[in-house]
């Protein structure tokens, strides 16, 4: 229906314009013809009509295809551009039209120049509006949520929960699908605006769209603990439209997006937080917190423990805890599927973890 309407205007306006044309771009002829055949009836301007409807009607198709082609990538691109650069950009430039317009009134009255300048000052100051806004957009918010009579009492009191919305937090793919951030958030330890990159969802996507299994299972989790965090647990997520697609590597994009929103990358990835902290941007290492949070051992404690396996060294016995933490217990070899009392003799910090050495209760009395 849409696509006759518009071969019906096409058309319209073809006809119109050839009317234009035949009756004012063809005077010789209009006054040949007013002089012999038709008595005065200017006949040419409805033969430009005719031909313009014709052609306006042959060509709309090509036309039509082309216009839905051009909607289609204005879309795409809008579709990348988040919502406030692009309210940003329009309200800066409605200021450059504004002040170029001003300007322009002011030397309208040169006689040469009072025609050409307004167009370039609309069209430079146009463009620096846009560029200013879009840059300084989240400079004025902040301006603009400090104002008194914005928000009353209301915002006073929110205040600082309000600040905590902007703290922006990047999820990068490898912390999503390990699941644990949705505990973090559930116990309160994470505020602020968890952004999802676009193309970390579409990282995700591709992993779940896998033809492997395991793979397939991962893309999938990690989909549902997104779906968990934004609905049941009631942190404010956004999803950032950008994709950088002058950046081939996922590490390096969020690299980017963290310093354009002054934000810091959640992740369990160590490469990515060393590249991270060269680049400037701060990160949280979930694995740092699970290490932070684990409970301290000091030598001489006692514990009892379940040996399940032989360890590298000869005689070693290992036990792991509850929360996930390798207990290496010398002589403990021989006592592999019971569960015997340790004694703590040394704990050792790895970037992969915590590592404790002990030995039997019963080696150390006989000792």
């Amino acid at each position: 229906m849409i696509d006759k309407l518009l071969a019906i205007l096409i058309s319209g306006l073809s006809a119109w314009g050839g009317y234009i044309l035949f009756l004012r771009g063809i005077p010789v002829l209009s006054e040949l013809l007013d002089r012999s055949l038709f008595n005065g009836f200017n006949f040419w301007p409805l033969v430009g009509a005719v031909l313009g409807g014709i052609l306006g009607l042959l060509f709309s198709p090509w036309l039509i295809q082309r216009f839905w082609q051009f909607t289609l990538w204005i879309e795409s691109r809008l579709n990348k551009i988040p919502l406030s650069d692009i309210m940003s950009g329009a309200l800066g430039l409605t200021i450059g039209l504004i002040i170029a317009n001003l300007i322009g009134v002011a030397f309208s009255h040169l006689p040469v120049v009072g025609n050409i300048l307004p167009v370039v000052l609309s069209i430079i100051l146009g463009y620096l509006g846009i560029n200013l806004m879009v840059k300084k957009r989240e400079e004025l918010v902040g301006l603009f949520t400090t104002l008194p009579w914005v928000g009353g009492k209301e915002r006073n009191r929110d205040k600082v929960t309000q600040s905590n919305i902007y703290q922006y937090k990047i999820l990068d793919t490898s912390v999503i699908i390990d699941g644990r951030i949705a505990d973090i958030c559930q116990s309160g330890f994470l505020e602020g605006t968890l952004v999802i990159p676009v193309f970390v969802l579409e990282e995700l996507q591709h992993i779940a769209d896998s033809s492997d299994l395991l793979k397939r299972n991962r893309g999938r989790r990690g989909l549902d603990i997104l779906n968990r965090i934004q609905k049941e647990l009631g942190m404010y997520v956004q999803i950032d439209n950008r994709d950088f697609e002058d950046i081939s590597e996922v590490d390096r994009k969020l690299v980017k997006l963290g310093q354009l929103l002054k934000a810091k990358i959640v992740t369990n990835d160590y490469n990515l937080n060393k590249v991270a902290e060269l680049q400037g941007v701060p990160v949280l290492n979930i694995n740092e917190l699970s290490n932070a949070v684990k409970p301290v051992v000091l030598p001489g404690e006692e514990m009892v423990v379940h040996i399940i396996k032989d360890g590298k060294e000869f005689g070693q016995g290992v036990a792991y805890l509850d929360d996930g933490t390798m207990i290496v217990v010398d002589g403990g070899k021989k006592h592999i599927g019971e569960t015997i009392g340790v004694l703590v003799t040394s704990v050792l910090q790895t970037a992969a973890g915590r590592m404790i050495f002990a030995k039997p209760k019963a080696l150390e009395r006989a000792l």
